[in-house]
């Protein structure tokens, strides 16, 4: 089937660098002379047919802006045979003959079972966590992790100034990279991520080490998902006699960690931050911005030499691309090696 038009879509939680991606498959589709078509709020709007014809200056301006111009939506009704036919007829009915998909795992599982339908797709690797283990790189991650270490490097220059530690929560679901990488940045003393297993006392042991040593403004840099992989450390019990507002069963926060910490390290003032959704909203750096063009790109042209359902990725600084399905069922490596570094200077000096 010859190809006439290709649709886009971002999905999934939105990433720095998407602007710039859906830039690149736009452009590089109508230089090679095909239509393109937006489809509005990810495969939500392919089900509801929210679906907008592109033209080249319709991604003017938007390569260093941050979200997706496209926005993006979760889709309980494309989860279902039902919603993926009403999608398939939407597309067919609007011309589309290919697409372009953009965001994570979950995303490229929606594009799976498109291509199941007959539609040839291609993924884009689309989120900051990092979490694809077959790309060493995502869209969005890099921003990400210098979104977090510029927040960082400020909250412990404040800190500094008052001699409060501080626990700093950043994104990524259960992957920690984003954590690793930036307590690695920025001389971050304590990291706690959802790979390793952990524990309250460890993490109070460690900061009780830097408060002894002079270090006052000591940083303990944790991914959101690292409540999972916490030993079991009943938090209610723990602050009630304090007089802190905490109710029976709830969990584990980075502000209550903070409040648990200043109390079994000597009463130091603990502060905590959660950096948000700074880290998804940021304008892209230039790395993230050169892969999205590379991928929106090279993504065109799998599709015109009749290449489809597959992604694209990363690897030793060039693109490449591989099967949806292989990409898929890789498994995530975590970096136990910079995870040791970092936290090697924990270990009490002779």
């Amino acid at each position: 089937m010859a190809i006439k038009c290709i649709g886009i879509l971002t999905s999934g939680g939105d990433a720095p660098g998407m602007n710039a991606a859906i830039r690149a498959v736009t452009r590089t589709a109508i230089y090679n002379g095909y239509k393109v078509k937006g489809i509005m709020r990810g495969y939500h709007g392919l089900v509801t047919n929210e679906i907008v014809e592109f033209k080249s200056q319709s991604v003017s301006n938007i390569i260093q802006k941050g979200g997706t111009i496209l926005k993006t939506a979760r889709s309980k009704e494309f989860r279902t045979p039902e919603g993926r036919q009403q999608a398939y007829e939407n597309m067919k009915a609007q011309g589309i003959d290919a697409l372009v998909v953009c965001g994570g795992d979950g995303s490229f599982n929606g594009a799976l079972r498109l291509a199941e339908l007959g539609i040839p797709c291609i993924g884009i690797p689309g989120t900051i966590d990092n979490d694809l283990a077959y790309t060493e790189m995502t869209l969005g991650y890099d921003t990400a992790v210098n979104t977090c270490a510029d927040a960082v490097r400020a909250i412990r220059a404040t800190s500094r100034s008052h001699d409060r530690p501080h626990v700093i929560e950043v994104m990524g679901r259960d992957c920690g990279d984003i954590a690793l990488s930036t307590a690695a940045a920025t001389g971050a003393e304590i990291v706690v991520v959802p790979e390793v297993k952990w524990s309250v006392d460890e993490v109070a042991d460690k900061l009780n080490f830097q408060i002894k040593r002079g270090n006052t403004r000591a940083t303990v840099v944790i991914a959101e998902g690292c409540w999972a992989s916490m030993k079991p450390f009943d938090v209610y019990k723990f602050l009630k006699p304090y007089g802190k507002e905490v109710y029976e069963g709830e969990p584990m926060t980075a502000e209550r960690l903070a409040s648990v910490l200043k109390r079994k390290c000597g009463m130091i003032e603990v502060r905590s931050t959660v950096v948000g959704y700074t880290q998804r909203g940021a304008s892209p750096t230039a790395r993230d911005c050169i892969f999205a063009f590379e991928a929106g790109a090279m993504a065109v042209e799998l599709l015109k030499k009749g290449i489809s359902n597959q992604v694209i990725g990363m690897k030793n600084g060039k693109t490449f691309y591989m099967p949806i399905e292989k990409a898929l069922a890789a498994k995530h490596t975590f970096n136990k090696k910079l995870y040791n570094t970092v936290n090697v200077f924990q270990s009490k000096e002779k």
